[in-house]
């Protein structure tokens, strides 16, 4: 059971870091939506596109970063008596915090999947002039939300494995 726990983590742990460093880039092609979303509306017409381009652009980069950001333990967190904590005090409160994580994020899960299948089933577009179809930023929507739960359950190992005292290391 342990071991498969740890492979559980080296195998979320790889996936989600290899995912989060190619969307750390990401943040050029909102840049060049934005770039030419200027350019146009300067010396041509004004596209349709751009600004619904960059909203989407914007999800995909934080919803994809975000299992990577957890992973790295770069999430906001009150630190009001927490870095006081010994290891051992912080790996218990983490591992029945991330428990309410795990929930709210399979009922977010499941809403996700209940809106693709809906966006799927009846075409549904955007009501901007654009009109782009709705369906593929639901489907990065829930592939994001599908690994930071994943990210979520490594996190509850590593801190079980804290509390008994091993340690996992990063996997790159």
């Amino acid at each position: 059971m342990l071991l498969l726990a740890k492979r559980y983590v080296a195998i979320v742990d790889r996936v989600n870091y290899r995912i989060g460093r190619v969307m750390m880039y990401f943040i050029f092609v909102m840049i060049g939506i934005l770039l030419w979303s200027s350019i146009s509306k300067t010396f041509f017409l004004p596209s349709l596109w751009t600004l619904e381009m960059a909203q989407f652009a914007m999800v995909t980069y934080y919803i994809m970063g975000g299992p990577y950001s957890l992973q790295l333990g770069s999430n906001v967190r009150m630190d009001l008596f927490y870095s006081n904590w010994r290891p051992h005090t912080r790996a218990w409160v983490d591992s029945f915090t991330v428990l309410f994580l795990i929930a709210y994020l399979a009922i977010l899960l499941w809403g996700g999947f209940e809106s693709t299948q809906y966006a799927l089933e009846y075409k549904e577009r955007s009501y901007s002039a654009w009109r782009p179809y709705m369906w593929p930023i639901k489907v990065i929507l829930c592939a994001g939300i599908f690994l930071m739960l994943l990210q979520a359950i490594s996190e509850l190992f590593k801190d079980i494995f804290r509390i008994r005292g091993e340690e996992i290391d990063h996997v790159e």
